[in-house]
């Protein structure tokens, strides 16, 4: 059973006389930077001199510097920087200016469980991973809230890193609403599944599958896009506030006898074959190591990656949606 932990078990004093230096300013790191900031925490922000993100940063009130100025300067070290990169800057800015004593974090487990990242031996390595995205971790702050958050630790050579993982998660925000202790093993694992398996590569392709068969079988691309594409968040809003149990309650009978009778036709046994396969691939470390290659300087240069992208954007679909969400003044732009 996986363990919670809550503000109450957590020490926010833990982080008192000291620096976290989070590096990067994206979408989790002005989150966690603001967030810690406002919690009473010394807070520091790493990025290059010629960072977009290095004014914002100034005009929120958070002390920014260049990364191994930041790194020298923080005892908690959070790298909120694309797993691509992490390990150039980890070995080539902020490894140089950690010591003895210092933690270093991760908000995903990539680099560590992959090895990319070897740290010293005589620094604390843990993880705090919010489930959300950045933007939501910062509003549910500022509500009062929080969203919950994974921890884990790696190398534990004070004794104190789990407390430090809770103290940085409370700091957050996600001891108002929970904190799960898990392994870098596990999390990156089962992310890295979740998101090539399921929630990208496994839904977007079903979605273009349906919208597919529609449009070759003379059905009006409008009509495809629709019913294959467009109607998947009232779908997915269903079971994100009350599981299977409340999608199933809230559609129409017609729609619950189609999902019971269709859905183990698609989802078959061969296709379960298959997903055993992609995760024994992320296991093997097969994935992470095509991965990195892919995005080498030295390597691919992205040169396949950047192919795929320009061929998906290129399906129709992209452009019968573009045209359709025009018609939609709630959509957020």
């Amino acid at each position: 059973m996986i363990k919670k932990y809550y503000d109450a078990d957590c020490n926010l004093g833990m982080l008192d006389g000291k620096t976290v230096a989070v590096i990067g300013y994206g979408s989790q790191g002005h989150a966690h930077a603001l967030n810690l900031h406002e919690s009473g925490v010394d807070v520091v922000v790493g990025l290059r001199r010629d960072s977009s993100s290095w004014k914002k940063a100034e005009e929120a009130g958070l002390k920014v510097m260049e990364v191994p100025e930041a790194a020298k300067a923080g005892d908690l070290v959070m790298m909120l920087v694309p797993d691509e990169i992490a390990a150039d800057i980890y070995n080539e800015q902020v490894a140089p200016n950690m010591k003895e004593g210092d933690v270093l974090m991760f908000a995903h487990g990539f680099n560590i469980h992959f090895q990319f990242v070897k740290p010293a031996k005589d620094i604390d390595v843990i993880m705090v991973a919010p489930k959300g995205p950045g933007h939501t971790v910062r509003s549910q702050y500022l509500e009062g809230k929080g969203v919950p958050s994974l921890i884990a630790v790696y190398q534990d050579a004070s004794g104190k890193a789990k407390d430090y993982a809770l103290a940085y998660a409370s700091g957050i925000g996600a001891g108002r609403a929970g904190i799960l202790e898990t392994s870098f093993r596990e999390e990156t694992e089962t992310d890295l599944f979740g998101e090539q398996a399921v929630l990208c590569g496994g839904v977007t392709e079903l979605m273009k599958a349906g919208f597919d068969t529609l449009v070759e079988a003379g059905y009006e691309p409008e009509m495809a896009y629709f019913e294959c594409i467009h109607e998947m968040k009232l779908i997915v809003d269903l079971i994100n506030s009350g599981g299977f149990a409340m999608m199933r309650y809230s559609i129409s009978n017609t729609a619950e006898y189609g999902d019971y009778r269709t859905g183990k036709r698609l989802i078959t046994e061969e296709t379960r074959k298959e997903m055993k396969q992609i995760l024994s691939e992320i296991q093997d470390g097969t994935f992470a190591s095509e991965f990195m290659q892919e995005f080498s300087d030295k390597g691919g240069r992205k040169a396949h990656f950047l192919a795929k992208r320009r061929v998906e954007a290129s399906h129709p679909l992209e452009k019968v949606g573009a045209e359709l969400r025009k018609m939609m003044s709630w959509l957020k732009k």
